[in-house]
């Protein structure tokens, strides 16, 4: 059983388990801000749960990948879209700061 560690937790999940929704059921603070109320709810549309992510993740997917091309996020950073990421192993997650996630500085 995989486990994601994230804001100073340890949780276990079932391999192929949607990160997005795995943070939120453990109280895990994903949104930035005012993002907690107006994000696309995993449609991969908004990009506000963007992190940064050690460990064995499903391939990225055309949404994750679209979304992450465009401003204010940089395509040639290390971050995934949590809610079009399947856990597949042991994962770290890292929160960077800006409404997206797509700061410089590590919020957790």
């Amino acid at each position: 059983m995989p486990t994601v560690t994230a804001q100073g937790k340890t949780i276990p999940c079932d391999a192929g388990a949607n990160l997005r929704q795995v943070l939120l059921a453990h109280g895990v603070d994903l949104y930035n801000g005012r993002a907690e109320l107006i994000n696309c709810r995993s449609l991969g549309t908004c990009g506000t749960c963007a992190v940064e992510i050690q460990g064995e993740v499903s391939a990225v997917n055309w949404k994750d990948r679209a979304r992450r091309s465009l401003p204010p996020h940089d395509s040639t950073r290390a971050l995934r879209l949590a809610c079009q990421t399947q856990v597949q192993g042991d994962i770290t997650v890292t929160k960077y700061d800006g409404f997206w996630g797509q700061g410089q500085t590590i919020l957790w």
